[in-house]
C-alpha cells in the first residue's frame, strides 16, 4: 500500500500536547515543514485538535494532531482540556512540548505521569532552546533537558528539527505492529472468498475499508481474493475448481452465507479479523454472551466509530435494535453515538452493553482504549459482527480460525 494512500487509521498517530505558549504549533509546523496550525503570541490560540494526514520522513506515513493548551481556563478552556486529552485514546506517540525557558511546570510533570500509566511512548521537547539562559537553569531543569527522551528545540531557528524527528521516529518502529488481517490464517496460493453485499448502504463506486484492506493483505501475500456478493456464493462456489480455504463475509449477510458454505470450509466475518487485529477479540466475544441476558427496557449503547450520512436502513440506528429485539423478544433503550463521541466509565455505567462497530476507521490505540473504557465500566462490549453472529447461532462456526478464542464459548 503506497505511502500516500494509507488509511488514517493505519497510520502512525503523533500528537503534540503542553501548555498555552509553549509553542506546540510552531514545532508542528516546523517538523512537519508545513503551515498546519495556526501560530500566535496569544494564549490558546488553538482552540480544537488539529489533525494533518501525511507522510513524514524518516517515519512514513503519519497522522500529526495539535492540541489545546493542558492548562487552559474558563469554561471554554475546560473544554479545551477535555478535547485534550481525547487525543490521548488515539495516541500512538506523543511529544511534550514545554517552554525551555520555564522548565517543566506541574500540568507538564501530570501528563508524563498520564503518558506512563498509559504505557504511551513520549520525547519531551523544551522548545526555544535559542532563548534558554542554562546558567540561570536549575540543576533539576538542566537533567530533565538531558534525560534520554529529552531533546532541546527551537521552532523558530530550526535547532534539532531533524534530531527531534529521528527520536520520533525510533518510538515509531518500537510501537508499529507486525499484526496481519488474515494472511497468517492462509497459506501462499491458497484461495479465499471475500462476501460483498452490493446492497442499498453499500458506498457507490468503492468497497468499505476493512473489504479492501482484507483483499490487499491476502494479495501481498500471494494468496488468491474471490469476491463475489451473497446471492452469488453458492454458484461461485460450484464454479471454483477447488474448493477454498476460507470464506469471509460481511455480517450482514451471515445467516445465507453460513446456509451456502459447506461444513468443511472455514467461515468468519471481516469484523470478527478486524476484532482482533485492531480490538480485543476474546473481551468481544465474551461481550456477546450480554446479549442474551437483555430484558425489557435495558439501555444500549450502540457506538460507531465514523460519521456518515445515515440511510433507510442503517445498520447502526435500524438494523441493529431490530435484531436485539427479535432475538431477545425485549424493547430495549438504544442510545447512539458516533465518531470520537464515547462515554467516560462513569456515564457508561447507565447501559447493560455496548454494542460497537467494527471500528475501521478509528486506528487500534482508539479501539483498544474504547474497549478497556467499557471493561474499567464492567460494560460488557461486543462489536456488529459478533453480535450478528451470535444471534444468529453461528458464532462458534466463525471462530473456527480462532481455536482458542472459540473455547471462550464453552465457559
Amino acid at each position: 500500500m503506497g505511502l500516500n494512500s494509507t488509511p488514517a487509521s493505519e497510520r502512525v498517530h503523533i500528537a503534540f500536547f503542553g501548555c498555552r505558549n509553549a509553542g506546540k504549533s510552531s514545532l508542528v509546523n516546523a517538523v512537519t515543514a508545513q503551515k498546519i496550525s495556526v501560530v500566535s503570541d496569544v494564549k490558546g490560540t488553538t482552540t480544537d485538535p488539529v489533525k494533518k494526514t501525511m507522510e513524514l520522513l524518516p517515519i512514513g506515513p503519519v497522522v500529526i494532531i495539535d492540541t489545546p493548551g493542558i492548562d487552559d481556563e474558563g469554561m471554554l478552556g475546560e473544554l479545551r482540556v477535555k478535547k485534550a486529552k481525547e487525543i490521548l485514546a488515539q495516541t500512538d506517540i506523543a511529544v511534550l512540548v514545554v517552554d525551555g525557558t520555564k522548565g517543566l511546570n506541574e500540568s507538564d510533570r501530570q501528563l508524563i505521569d498520564i503518558f506512563t500509566e498509559r504505557k504511551l511512548p513520549f520525547v519531551v521537547a523544551f522548545n526555544k532552546s535559542d532563548l534558554i539562559d542554562m546558567d540561570a537553569l536549575t540543576d533539576n531543569q538542566k537533567e530533565d533537558i538531558k534525560a534520554t527522551n529529552s531533546i532541546a528545540v527551537s521552532a523558530t531557528e530550526g535547532t534539532n528539527i531533524y534530531e527531534l524527528k529521528e527520536l520520533i521516529g525510533h518510538l515509531t518502529k518500537d510501537a508499529e505492529s507486525d499484526k496481519r488481517i488474515i494472511s497468517d490464517l492462509v497459506d501462499e496460493g491458497d484461495m479465499v472468498v471475500l462476501v460483498i453485499p452490493i446492497d442499498e448502504s453499500a458506498p457507490k463506486g468503492r468497497l468499505i475499508l476493512p473489504q479492501q484492506q482484507t483483499a490487499r493483505d491476502l494479495l501481498d501475500h500471494n494468496c488468491m481474493a474471490v469476491c463475489c456478493q451473497d446471492t452469488e456464493l453458492a454458484a461461485t462456489l460450484k464454479k471454483l475448481a477447488v474448493k477454498p480455504k476460507m470464506v469471509v463475509t460481511d455480517s450482514q449477510a451471515f445467516a445465507r452465507v453460513s446456509k451456502d458454505t459447506p461444513d468443511d470450509v472455514t467461515l468468519t466475518s471481516f469484523s470478527i479479523l478486524f476484532a482482533r487485529y485492531k480490538g480485543d477479540l476474546p473481551s468481544l466475544v465474551k461481550g456477546a454472551a450480554a446479549l442474551s441476558k437483555l430484558k425489557e427496557g435495558d439501555r444500549v449503547l450502540i457506538s460507531e466509530g465514523c460519521t456518515h450520512h445515515r440511510q433507510c436502513n442503517d445498520i447502526g440506528t435500524y438494523k441493529i435494535p431490530n435484531w436485539v429485539k427479535d432475538f431477545t423478544g425485549a424493547r430495549v433503550d438504544c442510545s447512539f453515538t458516533s465518531g470520537g463521541e464515547f462515554p467516560e466509565p462513569e456515564e457508561l455505567k447507565q447501559y447493560k452493553m455496548v454494542i460497537h462497530c467494527g471500528g475501521c476507521m478509528l486506528n487500534e490505540k482508539a479501539m483498544q482504549n474504547r474497549i478497556k473504557v467499557a471493561n474499567d465500566a464492567g460494560v460488557p462490549i461486543v462489536n456488529y459482527g459478533i453480535a450478528i453472529a451470535h444471534m444468529n447461532g453461528i458464532l462458534r462456526r466463525s471462530l473456527a480460525p480462532f481455536p482458542d478464542i472459540q473455547k471462550l464459548l464453552d465457559n
